[in-house]
């Protein structure tokens, strides 16, 4: 399990310093089985709002959160097993604190090379760090062309491999009790694709999938039309209709683009799901 870190090693000086630009460009974010999930449905509105809070309240990583509650295949409930964050180079002694009573015992990196040696994250006591690069094999352009990263979050064979490996990762360490931690930069884009699979895979429902990827416009204190703060639903479409296209079904991208197995995706749900009480 290794990220791809191709603006870093790079021996052309123009290249590396075009990386350099992308990635600060980026660090201006203040900073038989059954099929996976049900019908779209109708879509919330760009302003939806959630109605749990499910912040952590870190102060140092305003946009961390978890998936506790939402409902999943025959109504089973996601459990606090997975956190989506945004980076974590200025949590507190307090921020630490709270995530160690969380058991989080991996945190996956979605960066690139240069924007983890810019923002470096604080290690948490007990927690292994997983690197798996995201968007490290694509074009320049695309660290800052956010319609165009959403597509290639399907479309890039380098960003599948990173994919599934997260998926995988969260799979083994919930499987062992823990918690896992995944980031970006913001725990916006890379991190609300990765969540928005993760959820596809456990069954949410499909608006409840956007609203969640919406929330970071509210716990990031911004909207839609912030276009490198905030996030647009219609990029998170565009993910889910770049997988339509190339593999027929989010489930189709999940088998054959992730290449998760059938046991990969029974054992998320066993881990990461509390059946519902009848």
């Amino acid at each position: 399990m290794r990220g791809n870190n191709r603006f870093v090693k790079s021996t052309t000086p123009r290249r590396a310093i075009a990386g350099l630009l992308a990635s600060a460009a980026l660090l201006l974010i203040p900073v038989a089985a059954p099929t996976l999930g049900a019908p779209a449905g109708a879509a919330p509105s760009p302003t939806t709002r959630e109605a749990t809070d499910r912040s952590l309240h870190l102060t140092g990583a305003p946009n961390a959160r978890d998936f506790a509650g939402y409902r999943g295949i025959e109504g089973a409930q996601v459990n606090s097993k997975v956190i989506r964050s945004d980076n974590l180079s200025r949590i507190t002694s307090e921020d630490v604190a709270r995530l160690t009573t969380r058991s989080v015992r991996s945190v996956v990196d979605l960066r690139t090379g240069v924007e983890r040696a810019l923002q470096p994250d604080r290690r948490l006591p007990g927690a292994v760090e997983v690197t798996h690069d995201v968007l490290g094999r694509s074009p320049i352009t695309t660290l800052v062309d956010l319609p165009s990263a959403y597509r290639s979050f399907v479309t890039d064979s380098g960003a599948r491999v990173a994919i599934a490996a997260t998926l995988r990762g969260i799979e083994s360490t919930a499987a062992a009790g823990g918690t896992t931690l995944i980031h970006c930069t913001a725990g916006k884009d890379r991190t609300g694709w990765v969540s928005a699979v993760l959820l596809s895979v456990l069954g949410v429902d499909r608006p409840t999938i956007e609203a969640d990827f919406l929330a970071s416009n509210t716990y990031r204190h911004t909207s839609a039309s912030d276009r490198i703060n905030g996030v647009d639903v219609a990029w998170l479409r565009s993910s889910f209709a770049t997988a339509d296209a190339r593999y027929g079904s989010i489930d189709g991208y999940v088998r054959a683009g992730l290449g998760l197995s059938a046991r990969d995706i029974t054992t998320l749900r066993s881990v990461l799901l509390t059946p519902t009480r009848r």
